[in-house]
């Protein structure tokens, strides 16, 4: 198919063949925003860093500019496609041979580039139509407010818990996107809130981590356990068992409870070294096997001495 990108007649009939492109590559959520400002966004997430609420992930503070204001990431966005990868393996961390937590978004292997390979397999197409299209793809180590846009896009709303949530997945999602230089149909926003008045996930954060929508770094236990770089101080937080990130706001959300789907996805599901380590084990692990145990996978941000010294504290 050629497009020209200056005429925009097959707009639509373009709009529909990229979302069945992106739903056979493996896609569930597939939703379509114009670029626009983000006043609102860029304004809240300002306020967030001046409250230090980042805490020493330095790298969110000194892209802000980019990820208030897309422009400066991308000067020719015009269109943004977001998209969503359910990653919910139907397993819970009772079946885990430990009292030693693991967050299950790392049980398998690296969304990171899970996602990445897809989405440059999409855009490929995409650009395919018309040698004047031009994009780049994101996953969540670009500078781009993802649930901003997937708001946008239709995708979900932004929880109490700050992790967005949609209708028929619940917040078992990673979250990816392409921008684009063309225009095409664009989703209608998610404007809806349907946290309504529930606070489980505040009230459910054992450091009290959670407010309303917002989120302070420093005491959540997945920062802790993953960005935290050095020793814990001796008033580090409680990590409550879990020796790599935190699921229990997510847990503990009824739309996960309720709405949660296992994925068809096999590449997220947990490694049998991860889901049958003892305690003894945990304690035991050396630089090798956590190589062995981690290649490919997101686990690796926290890096060797970061899991050993997370195992000890809970230990």
């Amino acid at each position: 198919m050629v497009l020209s990108v200056n005429k925009y007649f097959k707009m639509n009939d373009f709009t529909s063949e990229i979302k069945q492109k992106a739903n056979e590559i493996g896609f569930e959520k597939i939703g379509i925003a114009e670029v626009e400002p983000i006043n609102n966004a860029k304004s809240n997430l300002e306020s967030w860093i001046s409250k230090g609420n980042h805490a020493s992930m330095n790298w969110i503070k000194k892209r802000k500019d980019e990820r208030g204001n897309i422009y400066n990431y991308f000067p020719e966005a015009v269109s943004i496609i977001s998209v969503g990868m359910n990653y919910f393996s139907g397993h819970k961390q009772n079946d885990l041979n430990s009292k030693l937590k693991f967050s299950n978004y790392a049980w398998g292997d690296d969304y990171h580039n899970v996602l990445k390979t897809r989405l440059k397999i999409l855009l490929e197409w995409i650009e395919n139509a018309s040698a004047e299209i031009k994009g780049i793809a994101c996953v969540d180590t670009s500078p781009v407010m993802e649930k901003v846009w997937a708001e946008k896009a239709g995708l979900g709303w932004q929880g109490k818990h700050t992790n967005l949530i949609s209708r028929d997945f619940g917040s078992w999602l990673f979250l990816g996107e392409i921008i684009l230089n063309i225009p095409l149909k664009y989703d209608k926003p998610f404007i809806e809130d349907l946290c309504g008045t529930c606070t489980a996930c505040i009230d459910e954060c054992p450091p009290g981590a959670l407010s309303d929508y917002e989120i302070d770094s420093n005491k959540c236990i997945s920062y802790q356990t993953i960005e935290h770089r050095g020793e814990f101080d001796e008033n580090s937080v409680d990590l409550d068992n879990w020796i790599y990130g935190c699921d229990i706001c997510q847990e503990v959300c009824p739309w996960n409870k309720k709405f949660s789907k296992i994925t068809p996805e096999k590449s997220f599901y947990p490694r049998s070294e991860i889901m049958q380590r003892s305690e003894e084990e945990w304690e035991k692990l050396n630089e090798e096997e956590f190589k062995r145990i981690f290649k490919r996978s997101s686990a690796k941000r926290t890096k060797y001495f970061g899991l050993k010294r997370n195992i000890n504290k809970n230990l």
